[in-house]
C-alpha cells in the first residue's frame, strides 16, 4: 500500500476502515462499508494535530490502491474521498456509475 517516509496505510478488515500510521502511531482513519460489489466511504478523518502533512491523500491513495485489484467501485460519500479522486483522475474508474 501506499507509503511515504515513516508512514504506512494498512487495511484493519474487522473495523471495516483504512488506518494510517506514522512511526507505528495511528494518525487517521478512511471508514467504509461493503454493499455487494460496493466500497462505500462514509468518512475519514486525520489526527487534528497531523493535518495539513497531506497524510490525508496518502490514506485515500492508500484505500483506493487496495480497492482496486478487487474488481469493486467505489461510492465517495466522504467529501474528502470524492474530492481527493475529482484531483487525481487516474481514480475515476472505480466510480460507481
Amino acid at each position: 500500500m501506499a507509503t511515504t517516509p515513516g508512514t504506512e496505510v494498512q487495511h484493519n478488515e474487522a473495523a471495516s476502515r483504512y488506518e494510517i500510521l506514522v512511526d507505528g502511531q495511528l494518525a487517521g482513519v478512511a471508514d467504509y462499508t461493503v454493499r455487494g460489489d460496493t466500497v462505500v466511504f462514509p468518512h475519514t478523518e486525520i489526527d487534528p494535530s497531523r493535518r495539513g502533512q497531506g497524510l490525508g491523500a496518502v490514506l485515500v491513495q492508500g484505500a483506493l490502491d487496495d480497492v482496486r485489484p478487487t474488481g469493486r467501485k467505489i461510492v465517495p460519500s466522504c467529501w474528502y474521498v470524492a474530492q481527493f479522486v475529482d484531483e487525481n483522475p487516474a481514480y475515476a474508474d472505480l466510480l460507481v456509475t
